[in-house]
Parts: C-alpha cells; structure tokens; sequence
C-alpha cells in the first residue's frame, strides 16, 4: 500500500486492488493532480462542495453519506461524528468518520474533525491500524485535542493531516504544536508512506510518519 498526502485531509490511498482518494478539494490554496481512483470519500461539507470540480479519470465510487460499503474489494464504514457529538453532550460539526479496510490494513480517516470522540464513537470505530489525524487547530482538531484523539484511538500508526503546509485559505497552523507533545520534533517529511503488509507496523510502540504535500 501506498499513501500520499496532497494537503488539508486529501489521501490518496493506494492498494494492490483499489484506490481511494479522500476529501479531494479544490480552491483551497494547493493545487491537486488529475486523480485515478476506485473510491472518492467525502467527509466534511467543504471538501464535498469544492470537491465537485476536481477531475478523476474513469469513474469511481463517490462515498459522502453514512452507512457500511463493499467497493472493489475495499470494506468502508462511515459515520457522524456531529450526530455522536451531540448524542454525547459534545459540541460537534457536520463531519463523516470513514473507516477503510484495504489490503487487510484498518485506516480511520477523521476528515475534520474539530472536536473530542463520545464513547459509543469510540466503540464504532475500535482497533485501528493507520489513523489519518487533523492536527492543525482552528477549523480542526488543534494539537492538544488531536493528541487526546490519538491516545483514545491508540493506532498502530499516526500520519497528521490538516495542518499548513504550504498555501492555504483555511484557519490552520503546523503540525509543530502536536509533533511537540507526541515528542516526534525531529521527524522528516517523506513523499510518500508506503508498507507491503500489515506485519510491518509495530505492536510494541505507536510509530509516525509525517508526510509533504504532493
């Protein structure tokens, strides 16, 4: 598998049979490329309505409602958080939690998601191997309430998301704020994340990887 990360909460997951590609957004201030893919996920009302005009080739599977999903081999669930948040006495926004299951290999994308997880969230979502995380404060999860997400969810592997990195229109920072507390200051960004099984993530420690905006 191979994951590349094109700014804000925009993924490119590829697998051995299937492709996704998650909150494809356009006008945001980064320019995205001509994408190829199986499944488009949408989690939150921005990337969907700028979204609308990024191009993909052929004509994938377009995911921005809730509900549980069989797409080209790929197994997706995806869920409210607003609608948990609320249930939860948590104030919340209009934000989809998607769950994929590729190559064998749970990743929990949280789209953006600006606020804490209630408990019956927390039991949906459950064991997570790669956790996609917004870390970027203002619009989303700042790094003290991302690093709350993070050790609730305990993944295997952390990649930050929605942070600036490079131009943007929406009110978000760095990721040096949460690279601080989780005490990973000294991590390089990669191009790409790339594994061939679920064998090489680690059971001993939480890993991370940050990556660069492509």
């Amino acid at each position: 598998m191979d994951i590349t990360w094109h700014g804000h909460s925009c993924f490119t997951l590829k697998g051995k049979e299937a492709s996704i590609v998650t909150d494809a957004y356009s006008d945001l201030g980064t320019k995205l490329p001509k994408f190829k893919a199986n499944i488009v996920s949408f989690g939150d009302e921005l990337a969907e309505k700028t979204g609308a005009r990024v191009e993909f080739e052929g004509d994938p599977k377009v995911l921005d409602w809730p509900g549980e999903f069989e797409v080209s081999g790929v197994s997706i669930e995806a869920f409210s958080a607003d609608k948990h948040a609320k249930e939860g006495g948590i104030e919340g926004e209009n934000v989809n939690i998607f769950l994929f299951v590729l190559d064998g290999i749970k990743i929990c994308h949280l789209s953006g998601l600006a606020h804490e997880l209630s408990d019956e969230l927390m039991d949906r979502i459950g064991d997570v191997d790669i956790l996609l995380l917004p870390v970027g404060g203002g619009d989303v999860l700042d790094g003290k309430n991302a690093h709350k997400v993070m050790e609730a969810i305990e993944p295997r592997l952390v990649i930050p998301m929605y942070f600036a990195d490079g131009d943007t229109k929406l009110n978000i920072t760095g990721a040096v704020e949460f690279l601080k507390i989780v005490g990973k200051t000294e991590l390089q960004p990669e191009a790409k994340y790339s594994l061939k099984s679920k064998s090489e993530l680690s059971d001993l420690a939480m890993e991370f990887v940050l990556l660069e905006a492509k």
